[in-house]
């Protein structure tokens, strides 16, 4: 199929195939629950891997203001804001999501969460839960089930379900503590602060009981074309493509902070050659950060929800980019540029640049 075909049918996705068998502004409140109260047992091996703060702490220990954004106080590698307005950037682009990839769940997910053992009560850990849309979804679709957030700061939302608890953990520091406990391990676009994501995969696969499903999403931040061929740009210069050029100065920052940038190029390889893991399957999404223009006449209600929430996530994810670039020593003046000229660029869409994420999801083995 043709991308720009494929960029106008939204719920149009390109399959690999499998190797086998195929106390906020905006209402919300902070919880701070963790393992430290819920179940000493099953902190990290790290005594720093898991916190739980008061609410004079919180402010002064988790989190800090840096140009303008509220970021981590915990991580070095990852640099993204935690603030009210990533929150909502990133609701959005859990609800879009949703729409591309045709539901909330991959498709054994029912499977996995169903009540079929006697005395065992299903499990479901989000790693890298950022607004936590994806968890609470989880929680309150499937209440009988005992669900755990993890992020660099705790979970915010405006009602906790009682099946739900939020960690505090850098997942650099090893998943040990929750080897065996969960029938299902989810992650989406956390590569930016993760060290070695083929080591997390690994993990994943220790953490996951028999049969359970590892569900895992990563772009690999650069951008492509109308005929997915890479734009070869870098940042020993300045100029267009502006939103492939800011891309590269992103990917470059995020490498120095010493995070694994490509996993996305590796994720289908990466499970396929863990033998921990059967019925493998990898799907990729080509996403319009810039899309062609087209009459209002050939856009279905739904292509054009889809590209009002994708304009919203890419201005939004522009602004986050901010503190990383600046951060890592680009000027301002230079990240002025750049972000002016990526929202000239995304407005007058004279050249279409699309991102491309890979999602993949297995089971694993029972034996």
């Amino acid at each position: 199929m043709d991308i720009d075909d494929a960029a106008s049918d939204v719920f149009s996705t390109t399959s690999e195939g499998p190797p086998s068998s195929v106390a906020y502004s905006n209402g919300r409140t902070m919880t701070t629950a963790s393992s430290y109260e819920i179940d000493p047992a099953t902190r990290s091996n790290s005594p720093m891997s898991v916190i739980s703060l008061t609410d004079s702490m919180r402010e002064t220990i988790l989190y800090r203001h840096e140009y303008g954004r509220g970021l981590n106080n915990y991580s070095e590698i990852y640099r993204l804001p935690v603030d009210d307005e990533e929150f909502e950037r990133l609701d959005i682009q859990h609800a879009m999501f949703v729409d591309i990839m045709g539901g909330k769940y991959a498709p054994p997910m029912a499977d996995v969460m169903r009540d079929d053992i006697p005395g065992e009560t299903k499990a479901c850990l989000d790693l890298g839960c950022g607004s936590g849309s994806w968890i609470l979804d989880v929680a309150h679709d499937f209440p009988n089930c005992s669900a755990v957030a993890v992020d660099l700061i705790p979970m915010q939302a405006s009602v906790m379900p009682p099946n739900l608890r939020s960690e505090v953990d850098d997942i650099n520091l090893g998943l040990e503590h929750f080897y065996g406990d969960f029938n299902v391990v989810h992650t989406r676009l956390i590569a930016s602060g993760i060290r070695d994501y083929h080591l997390l995969i690994d993990q994943i696969a220790q953490v996951l009981r028999p049969g359970g499903l590892i569900d895992i999403a990563e772009t690999d931040r650069y951008l492509y074309d109308s005929n997915r061929q890479r734009f070869d740009v870098d940042t020993n210069e300045l100029g267009p493509p502006w939103c492939a050029r800011w891309m590269a100065f992103l990917r470059a920052a995020t490498q120095d902070r010493g995070a694994g940038i490509d996993a996305a190029t590796h994720l289908h390889r990466w499970v396929s050659e863990n033998p921990n893991f059967e019925d493998i399957v990898s799907m990729d999404y080509w996403l319009p950060m810039i899309p062609p223009i087209r009459e209002d006449a050939e856009q279905s209600d739904s292509q054009r929800r889809f590209l009002r929430r994708m304009k919203t996530i890419v201005t939004g994810f522009l602004r986050s980019g901010r503190p990383m670039l600046l951060g890592s020593g680009v000027p301002e003046h230079i990240v002025d540029e750049m972000e002016s000229n990526s929202l000239k660029e995304m407005a007058e869409a004279r050249l279409p640049q699309y991102t491309r994420i890979q999602r993949v999801y297995a089971r694993k083995r029972s034996n």
